[in-house]
Parts: structure tokens; sequence; C-alpha cells
């Protein structure tokens, strides 16, 4: 599986699947592992025990053996008390080896996702799919996989037993018993694998199904949707999903119905045969009391636990199907790959962009078309451009969200695949236009900029002041500990609090500014959502912040990057010109045209170029 293409045909055999779902109980949780096969072991013999206890005490009796009937008596006694409490004791085990199972498996997918390098994968459908199906799956098969495959030895040593015994009397009878479960065990495992496969082709619709109905109860939708009346059309596609999954899964129960039916004839017609054989055996007195007792337990258990082991292989199975989703996850290659290349770091040589093409899709348009781009240490440069220029895609390939698809980017003279991307974003801070909005205390939302010094409460107070939001936080209910959401309280029956847009976009310069002094600064759209005066004053905060560093400011407002010291002009992913403000000016280029655009308004009523 690569970034760009997840296929259904997973490359991972159902055996391999079943042999790291084991594998993963056994290093997870050894002990109770063990103890569910010994009492799995024990309890597939219990059957067998019973039976032969049975004949015995039977034919003990008969012959008038009182002490000997009373010991087999007390045998079948114990295997009774046995086979009533070992289920509790299994039941016990096996929640607990789910809940172990469970929690080490959501730790590794969640790892697995979080160390992805880039965020390629992200933007791809499918690879949704396969997490969510990965979620589902992982924390729940290995003990599934493990407990069936339990149950299965568990009846294959009762069916041996039983068969044992049972062959003693009529050998033609055993393997007509055991014939019988064949076509079962094969109808279940290819239902299985249907179910498994359906488990896949839904996934979309019912991934759409928790989206639309996750809308229906967000705060930050809800305007829209009461004011569109988007109630109904929302409510149509969730049970559209839900109607497509199930016509799906219908078919598959009908197939399941079939199964059962044909199985529970088929053990009908097996113990109905049987009886009869035994009758007449009986009456020709070919047979003991004590023949009869034990011939009716192993007909009746060998039918049962012949389903119980359909049912048990078909279930491993079926998980099994589903776990490779998990396995696939949590082994993907890495996707934005270091490349071991000797390099020869000249410090002060600055970020330089070398002949950088870029698409995010092989079959995609192109976004940037070979940039040459220069971007020096401790001097502010400004990217500006219309909507799709490639601004803040080339920030994505600058934090190395993505590699170029042609073309180098290096760092004082290294390439930026050459550095460990870690040790490269440690390097970078960033506002980015598309901020987050964290359901965190106000405090949390800024120190996780760093996380390392999340609880470093002065620097929190003093990048907000930095940011011109302190007050704002100061005056919430309870300061910096308030939980900005209207969805999660900080305790039962509390109510969170909520931020203006403008203000969640400080908050995030905050967050910038928490980060500390690193190389280099990257503000994309830093004051987008503000109004004019707010505007200004973040501008002019963040200008004696950019002093002296290297910095990469984009704006659509011309007037917010007309002091930086280079100005980058991009149109159609290429770089059109770039200068200073006032050398673009006496150009007359694109940035001349753009800026006298948005100083028109401002001229007209006498406020010269204010942009």
């Amino acid at each position: 599986m690569t970034a760009g293409n997840v296929r259904p045909d997973l490359d991972i055999p159902v055996r391999a699947a079943v042999r790291a779902a084991v594998a993963f109980a056994a290093r997870t949780t050894p002990a109770r592992l063990l103890a569910q096969i010994v009492l799995s072991a024990v309890a597939g013999l219990t059957p067998m025990v019973t039976a032969l206890a049975g004949k015995h005490l039977f034919d003990q009796l008969a012959a008038g053996r009182n002490a000997a009937a009373l010991t087999a008596g007390a045998v079948l006694a114990g295997a009774m008390l046995v086979a009533a409490c070992l289920p509790a004791g299994q039941r016990y085990l096996g929640r607990e080896m789910e809940r172990r199972l469970s929690l080490r498996a959501s730790d590794e997918l969640y790892r697995a996702v979080t160390s992805t390098v880039g965020i390629a994968r992200l933007e791809n459908p499918a690879f949704h799919d396969r997490v969510r199906l990965a979620r589902q799956s992982g924390g729940d098969t290995p003990a599934v996989v493990t407990d069936a495959l339990i149950a299965v030895a568990r009846c294959l040593i009762t069916m041996f037993g039983l068969l044992t015994a049972l062959a003693a009397l009529s050998p033609l009878l055993a393997g007509a018993l055991l014939a019988v479960c064949v076509p079962v065990v094969v109808c279940h495992l290819a239902l299985s694998r249907r179910r498994a496969a359906a488990m896949w082709t839904v996934s979309p619709a019912e991934r759409r199904e928790v989206f639309f109905s996750g809308l229906l109860v967000d705060l930050q939708a809800a305007k829209e949707i009461r004011l569109f009346g988007l109630g109904g059309f929302l409510r149509g596609r969730i049970l559209a999903g839900r109607r497509s999954a199930d016509r799906q899964y219908r078919r598959i129960d009908r197939g399941e119905l079939g199964v059962q039916i044909l199985a529970s004839a088929l053990s009908a017609g097996a113990a109905a045969a049987a009886t009869l054989w035994t009758v007449q055996s009986v009456a020709a007195g070919g047979l003991t009391i004590g023949d009869v007792s034990l011939l009716l337990v192993s007909v009746s258990g060998l039918t049962m636990v012949g389903g119980e082991l359909a049912t048990a292989l078909a279930l491993a199975n079926r998980h099994a199907l589903v776990y490779r989703h998990y396995l696939a996850v949590v082994r993907e290659p890495v996707d934005v790959p270091e490349v071991r290349a000797p390099a020869v770091a000249v410090p002060g040589a600055g970020i330089e962009l070398r002949d950088v093409w870029f698409r995010y899709t092989e079959t995609g348009p192109w976004i940037l078309r070979g940039v040459d781009l220069n971007i020096p240490v401790g001097r502010a440069t400004a990217l500006v451009g219309a909507n799709g220029a490639g601004k803040s895609t080339l920030v994505k390939l600058l934090c190395r969200f993505y590699d170029p698809t042609r073309g180098s980017i290096t760092w004082d003279g290294v390439d930026l695949r050459a550095i460990p991307p870690a040790d490269l974003r440690d390097r970078i801070t960033a506002v980015f236009q598309d901020y987050m909005e964290y359901d965190l205390s106000a405090g949390e939302n800024i120190g996780i900029g760093d996380i390392g010094s999340i609880g470093d409460t002065d620097r929190i107070r003093t990048a907000a002041e930095n940011a011109g939001i302190g007050d704002t936080v100061t005056g919430l209910p309870d300061s910096y500990d308030t939980i900005l959401s209207r969805v999660f309280a900080a305790e039962p029956g509390s109510n969170g609090a909520q931020l203006s847009g403008g203000q969640w976009q400080r908050l995030a310069v905050a967050r910038g500014m928490f980060r500390g002094d690193r190389e280099l600064m990257i503000l994309d759209e830093p004051s987008s959502g503000l109004d004019p005066a707010a505007e200004h004053d973040l501008h002019e905060r963040l200008r004696g912040l950019r002093r002296g560093r290297t910095s990469l400011l984009i704006s659509h407002r011309l007037g917010a990057v007309r002091d930086a010291d280079h100005i980058v002009v991009l149109a159609g992913g290429r770089v059109a010109e770039q200068g200073d403000h006032e050398s673009l000016l006496a150009a007359g280029g694109r940035y001349a045209s753009l800026f006298q655009l948005q100083a028109g308004p401002y001229a007209t009523a006498g406020l010269g170029d204010a942009p």
C-alpha cells in the first residue's frame, strides 16, 4: 500500500494474520493466555469423561456392583461440576485479555498513525477506511482470534474423545457423524470471507454516516444547518448510507440463515439415524444400557460441538481477514523517506529552492512549476499571489509534509530529505492559515506549541500577552484553566467558554510564539480573521518579533508584507517577480497592479496607500 493507492486486496495471507494475532496476544498477556489454554483443554476433555463415567455408572448399576457405581457417580458428578464452573472462569479471563489487548492494540495503531511523517495519506479516503477498520479490528481481533482458536482446539479435543469412544461401538457411525461437520465448516468459512469483504465495501458509507451524524450535533455547523434547513438533507444522507450497508449485510445474513438451516438439518438427520441404529442394536441385544448412555451422550455432544467448531473457525477467519487492515496500517512503510546522503552544512546559506515542481497526485495538475527561490538568513521574505498560486503548498514542502516531485530544497546547503523530520520541524515555528481550535484549556491551547514546556505558565502568559490575547484569557471564568469548548467541560455540570474567530486566531499566534526562538518563523495569513484595527495591532507585534529572524510571511493583504526585506510574487506555480516593495511598485508589474487594486478604495477615500 502506498500513500496514493490503498488497495482492498491486501498482500497479507490470512494465515499470517492469524499468526500475528496469536503472537500479539502471547506477547501482551502470556499468563492469561496459558490459563485459557489449560482451561479449554480441561473443558474439551470433560464431555468424554462425562460420557465414559455415565456408561460405567449404568453398567455397574445393571450388574449390581453398587460400590463401583458410587465411584463412577462421583467421577460423573465431578465432571459435571467442572463443566458448570469452567465457563465463568473462561469468561473472566477472556474479558481481562480483551481489555489488555485492546489497550495495547490502540496504542500501536495510534502510534503508527501519528508517526506518519507526511500528510498525503490523510488526503486519501481509502486510508481513512482502512484506519477505521483497523480501529475496529485491532482492539478485539487478537482476543477473538485467540479465543476462537482455543475454542477450535477444545472442540477438536472433544470430538476426538467422543469419536474415539463412539468408534469402539460403531466405527461407521463415528465416521458418518464426522462427515456431517465438513460441509457445515466449509460453508461457514465461505460466509466469513464474504462478511469481511463486505466490511471493506461498506466502510465508506458507514464513515459518511458517522461524519454526517456528527455534523448534526456539531456546534460550528449548527448555525448553517438551522439557517439553511439542512437537517432533513443530512438525515437523508445518513439513512441512505445505512440502507446501503444494510442491504449488503442482509444478503450475507440470508446466506448464514441457509447454512444454519442446513447444519441443523444435517445434525438432526444424523442424530435420528444414530437413534434408530441404537434402538435396533438394543433390540438385537448387542448393546448394554451403558452403551446406550454413551451413544446418546456422544451423538448429542458431537452434533453440538460440530456447530461450535464451524462457528469458531468462521469467526477466527473473518476477524483475521479484517485484522489485515490493522497490520497494513501498523506495518506501513515510511511515507516520506530520509535520504542518507552525505552533505556538508554551509552555515548562513539560508533556505534555497532549486527548480521545484510539485503536484499532489501523479495525474493531478502541477501546483508548483520550476520554482527557484532563496530565503536568506535573518531576513523577512514574503510570498504573495492569488488563491491557488502555490503559497501554502510551498509552506508544506518547507515543513516536509510532502517532498518535491522534482527539484530540491536545501537548508544551509543540506537537502531537507537528509534531515530527520523531527529535527527539521524542531527548527521551525508556524502559524498556519487553517489553525486548530482545540477543545482544551486556554493555557493548553498555547502550551502545545512546545509540548515539552506545556507546564511553563510564565512562558504561556508571556506568549499570550505578546499576541494581544492575554487580557481576554485572564477575563475567562477560570483564566488560563478555562476549557475552550461547549462540548467538553472541566467537570460534570460546568460549562466551557468559547472565543470569537479573531480571538482564536490570536490564540493560534500565541501558540506559535510560545514555540520560542526557532530558526524559521512561518506566518501563513496570521491575521485573516481580524478586523482592521486588530490586524494592524497584530502585525506591529509580529514586526518586532520577526526583527533579525528568518521569517516567511504569506498574506493576501499586501499592506501586511510591504515592510518585508524581500517580496516574491507567485502566479500559476511560478515566481512571477520578486524584489522589495518600492522596486516592485516601480516595475509596474503584477505586484503593483495588485497593490493599486487594494489601495484603490482607500485612495478614493483620501487615505492614500493604506494597504
